[in-house]
């Protein structure tokens, strides 16, 4: 049988990159809104000899994601690794719009994963620095389970609670809170992967050279790097490399907790404070 790895948001940076690692010696199956954008993805790994398809999703409708899943494993595949880059920063939309994609669409694409995980499996969700640096004692996590129960209601308590800050800054808190979330999410979720002999780990990256990151360069990622201890903008390769080795089968006692992949940031931001 055949592993597959499943890459959502598989046509970006951090997307193309994991999976020409994973794709030396996994069937890949890219997930992406737009079909143009796959095309042109799997037409350039194939070119490279990867084993690659592609699949439109939307990751804020749970039945679109169980479509996503059923397509990888179409043919009798088994979807070992799931790796979730898919997601929006504070310049692609509204703070409502933030929370559903980043948020909510990691709780489907969670759940769905874990309803087929199986022994050796895993599952790594892209978080972020962000995640880390907001003031707790502004984070919503008594709302965070909503998430999942009733994610409408979730979504209004961020966008509230992004107010506090003033307009101009309520996309990004609602950044902030939905990849703390994220974080949150896949150490809460742990347990009931282990149960199945799988895998849950999150990664949260700094300022990388992706086109992401190049749109919030003028809006905060640049000035991260006066805290970091590498300063420069990560490479996706770098990143990639991490979640590839998060996805394989190597760690196989790796669960649960986050890995901050953000050139020193957090350490400069916390020993700064100091």
């Amino acid at each position: 049988m055949t592993k597959t790895a499943v890459i959502t948001g598989g046509t970006g940076g951090m997307g193309m990159a994991t999976a020409r690692i994973l794709g030396t010696d996994h069937r890949i199956v890219l997930a992406d809104l737009d079909q143009a954008r796959i095309d042109a993805a799997v037409a350039e790994l194939s070119a490279s000899g990867i084993d690659v398809s592609g699949s439109v999703c939307d990751i804020t409708d749970r039945a679109s994601v169980d479509r996503l899943m059923a397509v990888a494993e179409a043919g009798g595949h088994h979807v070992r690794a799931v790796v979730h880059t898919a997601g929006v920063s504070p310049q692609m939309g509204s703070a409502q719009f933030v929370a559903r994609i980043n948020a909510i669409g990691t709780v489907n694409v969670t759940q769905a994963f874990l309803a087929r995980a199986g022994e050796g499996d895993a599952l790594v969700n892209v978080a972020s620095v962000a995640g880390h640096s907001i003031p707790k004692v502004l984070v919503p996590t008594g709302a965070f389970p909503k998430a999942e129960s009733d994610p409408a209601e979730f979504e209004k308590i961020v966008v509230r609670r992004s107010r506090v800050l003033g307009k101009k800054l309520q996309s990004g808190l609602a950044y902030s809170f939905s990849k703390a979330f994220v974080i949150w999410y896949s150490r809460k979720q742990a347990a009931a992967f282990g149960a199945r002999g799988a895998r849950i780990v999150s990664v949260s990256p700094g300022s990388f050279d992706t086109a992401m990151g190049k749109l919030e360069a003028d809006h905060g990622a640049s000035e991260l790097l006066k805290f970091s201890a590498i300063k420069r903008f990560g490479k996706p390769e770098e990143v990639a490399a991490v979640l590839a080795f998060c996805a394989s089968e190597t760690p196989g006692y790796l669960t649960g907790t986050d890995i901050l992949v953000d050139g020193g940031t957090r350490a400069g931001q916390e020993f700064k404070k100091r």
